[in-house]
């Protein structure tokens, strides 16, 4: 098939690659020109402007959108929007809030356009295993882009989960659970490291992928970034967050779902930023004033 992509970041790029070795004919742009030349060399076309990516597609036309959410989504959703004709599709594989793909989704249909939101995970590695897809939008387009989405999915992982919005809305708990299950590993890892024994948490990770009810692609890229540094010490403790998970959360609140592992994971990740705390500070203070414990002043710990 013939599609359209813009965005030729990390996921793009190799997306894109995938795409070409399942003999689509891709046509991509994007803002970086050096990305443009290099698409060109993975068998795309490379175009300069998204008037030109437009122009090269043959009716009825599909575009796929892979660029950061927010902003720079619903403004490239708007320019496409009145570069297309009636019948031509946008699908959206980035991390979009599912309400507004809802929004886009009529706002398009009274154009005669088609939106999609496909729900995209599989991260750098996705060019070799393939990327789990979560499609929602109208049966009948997506029935008709199936070919795309089989290309660029594994055996089995590609599945249309729903109208508008649904897509993005598997994605986003799926990201929710994603959250949970490291802060688990982070957790239990970091007593394995603390634990009067010498234990290797490399060999136990790769160990855990063997049969344990716990393995996992999570627990793999686990084994292989200690294996590169047993320690981490390359590393600094500041773990961000990308939005998933707090949509996931506020989804929970107003369905009155309970999700306390969601919840300790993002509010972990919150006070993994932050250097000496004010929190803590105000805890050290109080066990002084009602029961004279010692404490350490900023001095004391190097701040």
């Amino acid at each position: 098939m013939q599609l359209g992509f813009v965005g030729l970041g990390k996921m793009g790029m190799n997306m894109v690659t995938r795409l070409n070795h399942g003999n689509h004919a891709v046509v991509a742009w994007d803002r970086s020109a050096e990305a443009v030349t290099r698409v060109r060399d993975v068998g795309a076309t490379g175009v300069d402007s998204l008037a030109a990516l437009v122009a090269q597609l043959r009716a009825p036309r599909a575009v796929w959108v892979m660029v950061p959410s927010g902003a720079p989504t619903e403004s490239t959703v708007s320019a496409l929007a009145e570069l297309l004709s009636p019948g031509d599709t946008i699908i959206d594989g980035g991390n979009t809030n599912f309400h507004d793909d809802v929004r886009r989704a009529t706002a398009l249909a009274a154009k005669g356009l088609t939106y999609i939101d496909a729900g995209t995970s599989g991260g750098i590695w996705g060019l070799t295993e393939g990327y789990c897809l979560m499609v929602g939008g109208d049966e009948a387009a997506c029935r008709r882009l199936e070919p795309i989405f089989l290309t660029l999915a594994p055996p089995d992982g590609y599945l249309r989960v729903g109208g508008p919005g649904a897509g993005h809305y598997v994605k986003m708990v799926h990201n929710g659970i994603e959250y949970g299950l490291m802060q688990a590993y982070a957790e239990g890892f970091e007593l394995l490291e603390k634990s009067e024994y010498a234990i290797d948490l490399g060999k136990v990770s790769a160990l855990w992928m063997q049969g344990s009810v716990v393995r996992s692609w999570l627990l793999e890229l686990t084994a292989r970034a200690l294996a590169a540094d047993p320690t981490l010490a390359q590393l600094e403790g500041y773990v961000e967050d990308s939005g998933e998970g707090r949509w996931t959360l506020q989804e929970a609140l107003e369905r009155s779902v309970p999700m306390p592992a969601l919840t300790a994971s993002i509010f972990t990740r919150f006070r993994s930023r932050e250097h000496n705390p004010f929190a803590e500070r105000l805890l050290a203070a109080m066990r002084q004033q009602f029961g004279g414990h010692a404490v350490k002043k900023a001095t004391e710990s190097g701040t």
